[in-house]
């Protein structure tokens, strides 16, 4: 999970994997609890939430939209997915907007 201030990239947050699996994923309850408690407590905002694909391509699946919902609204509102590819020789970065059903690709800008 990474925080964002004013859509900038601030801090990267790891978080276990609740299914320990190549194949899927949930963020563990307590990581989630951690790190959204932290992102508050420092007044921040949760700008990205990103996983891999290992298999496919890195667009979201029926899975990860369904996960980016929370009855039919934003889990998190504003939030953006990156997935990370990593079937081929290199990794094939991708960001996108989830809202409701509705997956929109958005450019990401990596400045140093």
């Amino acid at each position: 999970m990474i925080a964002s201030r004013d859509g900038v990239a601030v801090e990267v947050f790891r978080a276990r994997n609740v299914y320990e699996s190549p194949l899927r994923y949930e963020v563990h309850g307590d990581d989630l609890y951690r790190i959204m408690d932290e992102i508050d407590e420092r007044d921040l905002d949760l700008g990205v939430i990103y996983h891999s694909h290992t298999r496919s391509d890195p667009v979201p699946s029926q899975t990860d939209i369904n996960m980016a919902k929370l009855n039919g609204q934003p889990r998190f509102p504003g939030t953006l997915y990156l997935i990370v590819g990593v079937k081929g020789p290199e990794d094939d970065l991708r960001t996108w907007s989830i809202v409701g059903d509705d997956v929109t690709p958005v450019e990401l800008e990596v400045a140093s």
